[in-house]
């Protein structure tokens, strides 16, 4: 295996973990969340928002792009290449840009807050969803793209 595809692999593997993680979120966790009453839905995010900040979550959410820079720095074919920039540049916009402007205002607002809980779920719940399906949305493009990239290797 060369250097390219080993860089590669492990682009495209942290960048599905990452996708499947704010996916999951869409579908599954949010959702769950959405049937509690407002303290206990308060209480779960401010306890998600603590708990995700960890070396393991960096290690997926940084090194899928770090990973990818440097695939793209050892070289790929023009049409691989493509796909890689492709899957970058979906990634950053999804993980770094809506997590940054939104995501995470939204969690240290709420992290922050001292309404009720209802109030603090009212400005945060509705706004956090959508943001979150449009991170999640472009992390499994992101992923789609880096598969493809290697299907063109």
């Amino acid at each position: 295996m060369t250097m390219s595809t080993f860089l590669l692999v492990v682009a495209t593997t942290l960048t599905g973990l990452s996708a499947g993680l704010l996916a999951t979120f869409s579908y599954a966790v949010m959702p769950g969340l959405s049937r509690c009453d407002d303290d206990a839905f308060v209480s779960a995010m401010r306890g998600i928002n603590v708990a995700i900040l960890n070396p393991l979550f960096a290690l997926v959410f940084v090194g899928s792009a770090l990973a990818t820079v440097a695939s793209l720095v050892v070289g790929w074919d023009e049409l691989a290449r493509f796909w890689v920039i492709a899957g970058l540049a979906t990634y950053v916009a999804g993980a770094f840009l809506v997590t940054g402007a939104v995501n995470v205002p939204l969690n240290n607002e709420l992290e922050s807050g001292t309404g009720s809980s209802a109030s603090l779920r009212e400005s945060f719940e509705s706004r956090w969803v959508a943001w979150n399906h449009v991170r999640s949305v472009l992390t499994v493009a992101a992923f789609a793209c880096l598969v493809v990239a290697s299907l063109k290797s």
